[in-house]
């Protein structure tokens, strides 16, 4: 039995494992990814062998360092290229092999603690011909050029919410992509307002906001607040997409229209936590600062499932520095319960030698104030509900219409998440209502975290009748 398990290798998890093992615990670190960093810190396969590995990285002095430190670590095994489909209690499920491979060897892994940072996905809200090819969520864009260096397309259109908006348009200019437009759906006032409500957070990213502004300014892109992309066209491939200007609400302005000839669609309206696992545990949810589901925790990181401990986007989306702070502390309290104690008062401070927690608790505090501002600046209002008709797809794996869940409720009379799934087949297919659920819950009312499942990740009935026999 293990001491401590971590799931996901993000800026949550590797600090979460270094803080575990720093603690004395011994640890097993589980990621889908070949090798650590998760999304903020993908890196270019080995094979590769580039001279400039961290060229379109922030911060990569620092994680490599943290990688190499947890790559030496002698209390720290790293599962690479695994992921974990099912818990029961302090047992997770896990496959092992390259994705969609057959044959992925199963097995179970048992800890004393548990630590999940799954981290989140993109936000994508739906408009007439999102699925088109060429239309990519803004995260998947970024993977691409941060871990093959492939550009999604030759002239490309960036749109959606938020900061992150502006490193995804850096990794395209990186990889040679020629980025038309930057469209922000909030309008400048309303982005203005959000940050002047804390100007402490507000002026420590100054420096940041002017790097990027001199970006654009040096590739003339033009950033323009209040717009969105509501329609994309194209045979077999989107050609071009129809933008508009927004009101405060997110209401398309009539005679605002414009068209723009891309051969691709950048899309990101902020993330969605990976809450499968948590759900599976037990985990308490509640709203986070941003309006979706997050994991209810202590000051000690713990979930109200005991021996099961969160860090990162589950808890709320906050970015990289937060979800490292939450980390560091949800691996120090997992080792010291995995000692036998119970996180409390005096549980962190058995391992306050080797984990600063004052520190981690401060920069947690920081990062919070950063989330909250983040929140304010770029909300996601209700009026893009207007952007989509009937006959718009809203779960692409099973090509349901926003006409055909409207159906169900009004017709059949369904109350949740899951009478919806079997009525209209939203969130039946491979994403498991991952890009669809929050968008279908908003429609109807239903809440998001019903949409789930407790097996968190296709498996193959092969690979589990395999498994079984060698029992």
């Amino acid at each position: 039995m293990t001491d401590v398990v971590v799931v996901g290798a993000g800026p949550a998890g590797i600090a979460a494992a270094l803080a575990a093992a720093d603690g004395g615990a011994s640890v097993v670190l589980i990621d889908t990814g070949r090798s650590v960093g998760g999304q903020f810190n993908r890196q270019l396969p080995a094979e590769f062998m580039a001279r400039r590995a961290g060229r379109l990285q922030h911060g990569w002095k620092g994680f490599v360092a943290q990688r190499d430190r947890l790559a030496a670590h002698e209390r720290i095994t790293h599962l690479a290229e695994t992921s974990v489909w099912a818990m029961e209690g302090l047992r997770l499920w896990v496959q092992r092999g390259p994705a969609d491979s057959v044959g992925r060897e199963i097995f179970a892994v048992d800890a004393k603690a548990i630590v999940l940072a799954t981290g989140a996905y993109d936000r994508v809200l739906p408009f007439p011909g999102w699925d088109l090819p060429g239309v990519y969520s803004a995260g998947a864009a970024q993977a691409l050029a941060k871990g093959q260096r492939i550009s999604v397309g030759k002239r490309v259109l960036v749109a959606g919410t938020g900061p992150f908006l502006l490193p995804v348009a850096e990794s395209l200019i990186g990889v040679g992509a020629e980025v038309v437009e930057l469209l922000e759906a909030n309008t400048l006032r309303t982005v203005r307002r959000g940050w002047l409500t804390n100007p402490l957070v507000a002026s420590s990213k100054f420096r940041e906001a002017l790097g990027y502004g001199a970006l654009l300014a040096k590739h003339r892109i033009p950033l323009r607040h209040g717009w969105t992309v509501v329609a994309a066209d194209g045979t077999d491939h989107v050609e071009a997409v129809t933008v508009v200007r927004l009101d405060d609400s997110w209401h398309p302005i009539a005679g605002s229209e414009r068209r723009i000839e891309v051969d691709a669609v950048c899309l990101g309206f902020g993330f969605t936590a990976q809450l499968e696992l948590a759900v599976s545990a037990r985990c308490n949810l509640t709203t986070g600062p941003d309006g979706g589901p997050a994991v209810v925790v202590d000051p000690h990181q713990e979930t109200t499932t005991p021996g099961v401990f969160a860090a990162g986007e589950l808890t709320g989306i906050g970015g990289a520095d937060l979800a490292a702070a939450e980390g560091r502390l949800a691996g120090a309290s997992a080792a010291y319960h995995a000692g036998g104690g119970e996180p409390g008062p005096s549980g962190p401070g058995a391992v306050a030698n080797r984990v600063d927690q004052a520190e981690a608790r401060e920069a947690g505090v920081r990062g919070r104030r950063f989330a909250e501002v983040l929140a304010r600046a770029y909300p996601v209002r209700d009026g893009w509900r207007a952007w989509s008709t009937a006959e718009t797809v809203v779960c692409r794996c099973e090509e349901v219409t926003r006409g055909e869940i409207e159906a169900a409720v009004a017709g059949r009379g369904v109350q949740d998440g899951r009478a919806l799934k079997l009525s209209s087949r939203a969130g039946l297919g491979m994403c498991q209502g991952r890009v669809c659920s929050r968008t279908v819950g908003a429609l109807v009312g239903a809440p998001e975290s019903s949409m789930k499942r407790p097996i968190a990740v296709p498996v193959r009935l092969r690979d589990l009748a395999e498994a079984q026999e060698d029992l």
